[in-house]
């Protein structure tokens, strides 16, 4: 007789068959009952709604999301066509986000399609599809991750004016990616928009692109139509935005910095303290690493103990002569900890005699890096190679909805980041956003919120603040603010939360320039 765990081992074959053929939203026709219903007891699969299943993470806590924001828009893709053939299309607003790589999953997704009826349709994580019963593309739709989406130049000329107010960072950076007037004239002359036609007209000239303005305005005159330009934006950048030869990631990265600027400044009124010498300073960075590995490893969900960061800040702790240690990827943490502390502590050192505080982190973050995961190489959980530059596949966050940029957008992202922390003058600003669009654009597979609560500090040294520990018990409060920056990019809970720390330490213990 076959045993429950033979019986789950080929529930699991039948599951990894279908994920080898690239099945994401698996429906029930495509698996037996038997094995479905294993599988649904077992956690190895989830509904999302009647007769249709996501893999999922048994071992995923309740509440969590990972899984179900992983296979999102994989599932929205295989379960469109199944419902819809190819006659369907995202909303052109949506196809804007998609266009300059925002894939945030939105709380519902907004579907064109001449089969649709208006029907609101529950998914997991209160997410919603609605199908419409509207028209496709005037030319056709493109594929963006096998999902159907508005070519971008029909998007710019569909979407609802309110758009461009409020999303202006998305419709700005889908702006600077078109070349020429071209690729909108055909639509706007073809179909007389004149109205669309003024609004683009005054987009572009706040953005700075006056040529492509003007060809819209002198095409749409000579073809016997009245437009009169308005700009649809609030305010016209302060940056140069890249045209066409960069990845979207860094024109959005610009506006969403320029943005959250003024928030961060208005919320982060926190005095850095009596001033201390350079060793006074140090030390004191040195006195807090207990507590400050404590709480940031917590954060992080590693086990760690205060014998086992003072073993591995003694260095009584060694792989090599306690094997048990071998086994225990929470003191490996800790000792990556020790060592990327000891390495950042060294960057703080040229920040406080007078070195750029972003030209540092830009030189030394690499090191920092290297030093968090030089433990597991050490023993053989990772190759050297998994410690060369940024990371090369797709990283999922936590609880959240938000998905960071796909890796070949990575590289052209972290320039930008740095380029503007080097720019930046006022100290608060280098800090609430240095560690936020750093996790925003998740460079890493691993070590991402060690490594932005590292940088954070090295810039509060820069303004004076004292290192800062974000306490484990107000975790919950840091991820959500964390959410509400990447999701809604409302920069504001994170600057108060921010701000609230570094000011209670401030007023615990006077520190340092």
């Amino acid at each position: 007789m076959t045993n429950p765990n033979e019986k789950l081992a080929l529930s699991l074959e039948v599951l990894k068959q279908l994920q080898d053929g690239g099945k994401v939203a698996i429906r029930s026709a495509d698996i037996s009952r038997t094995h479905r219903e294993r599988l649904l007891v077992t956690g190895f699969l989830k509904e999302v709604m009647k007769g249709w299943y996501i893999p999922f993470r048994p071992e995923e806590p309740e509440g969590e999301s990972t899984s179900w924001c992983a296979a999102y828009w994989k599932f929205c893709s295989d379960y469109l066509a199944e419902r819809f053939g190819d006659d369907w299309c995202l909303s052109p607003e949506q196809s804007i986000c998609l266009h300059v790589g925002n894939r945030t999953v939105p709380k519902q997704l907004v579907v064109r399609s001449s089969k649709g009826k208006n029907n609101l349709t529950a998914l997991l994580e209160s997410s919603f599809i609605l199908d419409v019963n509207s028209s496709l593309p005037q030319f056709g739709h493109v594929k963006i991750d096998n999902l159907n989406v508005f070519s971008l130049p029909d998007a710019l000329m569909t979407c609802s004016p309110n758009y461009f107010h409020h999303n202006s960072i998305d419709v700005k950076a889908a702006l600077s990616t078109l070349l020429d007037s071209s690729e909108l004239l055909a639509g706007l002359l073809e179909g007389g928009h004149s109205v669309v036609a003024g609004r683009l007209a005054g987009a572009f000239r706040n953005i700075g692109r006056d040529r492509i303005a003007d060809e819209i305005l002198k095409a749409m005159k000579a073809g016997g139509f009245d437009c009169r330009e308005e700009d649809p934006f609030d305010k016209a950048p302060k940056i140069v935005l890249n045209i066409r030869n960069h990845s979207p990631y860094t024109n959005r990265l610009k506006l969403m910095w320029e943005q959250m600027r003024t928030p961060v400044l208005k919320n982060f009124k926190v005095s850095p303290g009596k001033a201390l010498t350079k060793t006074a300073y140090l030390k004191q960075v040195q006195d807090i690493y207990l507590t400050d590995a404590y709480h940031s490893l917590s954060i992080e969900g590693y086990k760690v103990s205060q014998d086992l960061i003072e073993r591995v800040r003694k260095g009584s702790w060694s792989p090599d002569l306690r094997n048990e240690d071998k086994s225990l990827r929470d003191a490996l943490a800790a000792r990556g900890y020790w060592l990327a502390y000891q390495s950042v502590r060294e960057s703080m050192t040229k920040v406080l005699g007078g070195a750029n505080a972003g030209v540092v982190a830009d030189d030394d973050h690499s090191d920092w890096y290297r030093e968090l995961f030089a433990p597991s190489v050490k023993i053989g959980l990772l190759k050297p190679a998994d410690l060369a530059g940024y990371r090369k596949d797709q990283v999922f966050i936590s609880r959240s909805k938000y998905l960071p940029p796909k890796a070949e957008n990575v590289r052209d992202a972290m320039p930008i980041f740095f380029e503007l922390l080097q720019r930046e003058d006022e100290p608060a600003v280098r800090t609430v956003l240095g560690h936020f669009v750093f996790v925003y654009i998740h460079p890493y597979m691993d070590g991402n919120g060690r490594m932005a609560r590292f940088l954070m500090n090295l810039m509060l040294s820069s303004g004076g603040y004292p290192w800062t520990v974000v306490p484990v018990g107000l975790r919950a409060k840091y991820i959500d603010a964390l959410e509400s920056a990447s999701v809604s990019l409302d920069i504001v809970p994170l600057t108060k939360f921010l701000a609230g720390l570094v000011d209670s330490t401030v007023r615990s213990e006077p520190k340092a320039r």
